[in-house]
């Protein structure tokens, strides 16, 4: 039987649709494969990505270091260079009980333990000397200098006195850290503001300590600026300072005291004989401040220490070479005063001078 003219139509109109749609499928099929092996890539890459991530996180938790941290007396300003210091780096990823064993030890203001103590954090094969104050610094450069380890300073007045550095500021060695310069000029004149009638200033120091020797000098050369006279007593060592703070406190309007570490470690003694004659005693930090000195234009030690911890992350990270980079000095100094020492002295604290304080203790915090 002959199919009809419509009928063949629909045939060939059906044929048609049916190729139409094949092909349709057949263009469908090569873009949802590209799709799919594109998402493939993406998973792998982000895999291999995730690989390498984890693999420098497993190394860097491999990495561990020991710093051998040697402390030349123990008194609240070098304490907290030590607490800075741990803190500085911490924030580099350095952290004790994780990746980083510390060994401590104070040499309670004696040159000789100092050396004994570099020798045994050198026989412990530690990775850096870290070493807070000048005495203890010296001898830790002494001790490291012919070695491959790495000393980080801290609390040294002055580096290019004591032989750590060269004048433009660059290690003799592997050695480098930050410097407590004290801020003479603006110590002075924060002085002159608090006591308008004082005409002598009183300094006890050791002179086996080199950063107060300096120190010395530059009050000597500056003072007289500021209508002051300086009337220096040097001490041996700390059974010397009850009679020299006695004789000392019989010449002088006021006392200043110093970064000297042997001076310092038995100051509240030297704030009691002082507060018994009514003389005020100047700081040169915020710890010699909350103790009982009546105030100062002085260091965050806390502060200092940290900026050391960043600097000693660099070394032990490999990123430079303590030789490569130049001791670092905080360049601006904060007023601290305490207002019930000069309540007791009688002494008004400027309302300008104290607006401008960075703290302001209300009583004195003894241990």
């Amino acid at each position: 039987m002959k199919k009809s003219r419509k009928m063949i139509l629909a045939a060939v109109m059906a044929a048609m649709m049916m190729t139409g749609c094949a092909s349709e499928k057949a263009q469908e099929a090569p873009a949802a494969s590209s799709q799919e092996t594109a998402a493939e890539n993406t998973a792998q890459s982000g895999s291999e990505n995730e690989k390498e991530e984890t693999a420098e996180n497993e190394k860097a938790a491999e990495e561990s270091y020991t710093i051998g941290i040697g402390q030349f007396a123990e008194h609240g300003s070098l304490d907290n260079c030590r607490e800075g210091f741990l803190k500085g780096l911490a924030e580099e990823g350095i952290v004790e009980g994780q990746n980083l064993t510390v060994l401590y030890e104070n040499a309670q203001t004696d040159g000789g333990t100092s050396s004994q103590i570099m020798a045994n954090f050198l026989a412990k094969d530690v990775d850096m000397i870290c070493a807070i104050a000048t005495p203890i610094a010296q001898s830790a450069y002494s001790a490291a200098r012919d070695t491959d380890v790495p000393v980080i300073y801290t609390a040294v007045t002055d580096p290019v006195l004591a032989e750590l550095a060269t004048e433009d500021g660059t290690p003799v060695g592997e050695i480098t850290g930050t410097s407590d310069k004290l801020p003479v000029e603006e110590q002075l004149e924060m002085i002159r503001t608090l006591l308008p009638d004082a005409k002598t200033i009183g300094i006890l120091y050791s002179t086996s300590e080199i950063n107060s020797v300096s120190a010395i000098e530059e009050y000597k050369a500056a003072a007289p600026q500021y209508g002051f006279e300086i009337v220096e007593s040097g001490i041996s060592g700390t059974a010397d300072i009850p009679l020299a703070a006695d004789n000392l406190l019989e010449k002088v309007d006021c006392l200043n005291n110093l970064t000297d570490n042997t001076v310092v470690s038995v100051l509240p003694m030297i704030l009691d004989k002082a507060a018994k004659k009514n003389i005020p005693v100047f700081g040169s930090e915020i710890e010699q401040v909350k103790i009982g000195c009546l105030a100062t234009m002085g260091l965050d030690y806390v502060s200092l220490g940290a900026q050391t911890g960043h600097m000693a992350a660099q070394v032990l990270k490999g990123e430079k070479k303590a030789s490569e980079m130049k001791f670092e000095v905080i360049t601006e100094a904060s007023f601290y005063g305490n207002t019930q020492v000069a309540e007791n002295l009688g002494v008004t604290i400027p309302e300008d001078l104290a607006a401008k304080a960075t703290e302001l203790f209300d009583e004195i915090i003894t241990e």
